[in-house]
């Protein structure tokens, strides 16, 4: 079919619903194991430790999938880039929905003893290798399809994450809220992993129905190209450096907020359910959030939105613990509304983009998946080291800093990355050597 305007409209539209689908599904059963590790897994797979140390342990599980996302950056983005876009997140989106049905039917402690925890981390690691290498691939497929408002086409992507947090949070809320809470111990606590099998075949359908990007098909090798993760060290590693620096705040902030708040203020006297409402009402204003300061990211440049982002962020670590510490449900729901609503938004909406328009085509899915993986890892920690300095006896004080000092390190890498809204996909970036 030749590729008239109206064709390629219709197939923006059909890639945009695309990714922003399989993102939300992916996020839904990443995030969804996120908050179960917070609320429920120290009870029922850590069931022999005590409480303080089953936290630790069940965050430590959640830290796994982190560890495991560059590893799927590096195997579908080799792929992703030699193939094409396509097959790669039909592939990454069955291995996620398969991994959390899985994990919806795994023995307890209880049941099978040590086995439980072991499996339960190679279950989620196999998620992490999904969602490594989903990420980039959704990304590419709305950022090359689009002619303009890149920004903003490819930023769906990222609000699929806080869509997915929110639909996992009130599946688990209304779950809690309808069985109470002994039977979701023992049991409710399935059902939202159960019903990633629902979602994985909505996901399938939607996404057979985009094409390969336009981009990626009139992209042609280049005489003695290696393979694309060799390609990036080789001939862009600073932009590799600059893609970790910049996302390594706005993960760290990703997972305080929606990991480790959680049971910070669980253990702070917030009832359960309470916590979850603040979570659902900070999540669906982070989809807002991203998608209005991703398109302020296309006006104005990535460069200020993300900046500002950082610093805001900074801020709001410090008021952060002493909001949720006050017992009152409105200020906790003021501190993970202006983390989760406002400050991150700013930083994570134009990262979409970004880490795009920072790779040439042909290592384009390598190049943006490890960026934004390897930064991601600080995600996967930040829960497990602030779990560990207040168990500690450290006090929140020196968490906020910590988060300040992680929101600087974005400041520093973006602000060495030049600005890159205006950059064509189809022309090749400068090569960024050491």
């Amino acid at each position: 079919m030749p590729d008239t305007p109206q064709n390629s409209s219709a197939q923006l539209k059909r890639a945009v619903v695309s990714s922003y689908l399989g993102s939300l599904i992916e996020f839904y059963d990443f995030l969804l194991y996120a908050t179960a590790a917070a609320l429920v897994f120290n009870k029922v797979f850590f069931s022999a430790l005590d409480p303080a140390a089953g936290t630790v342990a069940s965050l430590g599980t959640f830290a796994s999938g982190y560890l495991a996302r560059p590893i799927g950056g590096i195997l579908f983005g080799h792929f992703g880039d030699r193939l094409g876009r396509k097959r790669m997140l039909v592939i990454t989106m069955t291995m996620m929905g398969l991994a959390s049905t899985l994990i919806g039917v795994l023995p307890t402690y209880a049941q099978i003893g040590v086995w439980a925890p072991i499996l339960l981390v190679l279950l989620r690691v196999l998620q992490g290798i999904a969602i490594g290498g989903e990420w980039g691939g959704a990304v590419l497929m709305s950022a090359e399809h689009a002619t303009s408002r890149r920004g903003l086409w490819a930023a769906f992507t990222n609000a699929g994450a806080p869509s997915g947090q929110l639909l996992s949070t009130i599946t688990l809320t209304a779950t809690a809220a309808i069985m109470g809470e002994q039977s979701f111990l023992d049991w409710g606590w399935r059902i939202p992993f159960l019903l990633s099998v629902v979602l994985l075949a909505v996901g399938l359908f939607v996404r057979a129905k985009v094409s390969e990007t336009p981009v990626f098909a009139h992209a042609r090798p280049a005489d003695g190209e290696a393979p694309p993760l060799v390609e990036v060290f080789r001939r862009q590693p600073m932009n590799l450096l600059r893609a970790v620096g910049v996302g390594f705040g706005a993960f760290v902030a990703q997972a305080t907020l929606t990991t480790f708040v959680i049971a910070y203020a669980v253990s702070a006297g917030h009832p359960r359910p309470t916590v979850l409402n603040a979570l659902t009402i900070s999540s669906a204003g982070a989809i807002i959030g991203i998608l209005t300061f991703a398109a302020l990211s296309d006006r104005i440049g990535r460069r200020p939105v993300v900046v500002a982002g950082a610093a805001m962020m900074a801020l709001v670590g410090f008021l952060l613990f002493p909001l949720i510490n006050s017992g009152s449900f409105a200020l906790l729901a003021l501190a993970v509304v202006l983390g989760q609503s406002i400050a991150h938004p700013a930083m994570y909406g134009p990262m979409a983009a970004l880490y795009t328009e920072l790779f040439r085509t042909r290592t384009r899915y390598t190049g943006a998946s490890l960026g934004y993986q390897i930064s991601a890892t600080g995600a996967g920690f930040a829960p497990v080291v602030f779990a560990s300095m207040i168990g500690g006896g450290g006090g929140t004080l020196a968490v906020s800093v910590v988060i300040a000092v992680c929101c600087l390190v974005t400041v520093v890498a973006i602000a060495a990355t030049k600005e890159t809204n205006r950059s064509s996909l189809s022309a090749e970036p400068e090569r960024s050597g050491v």
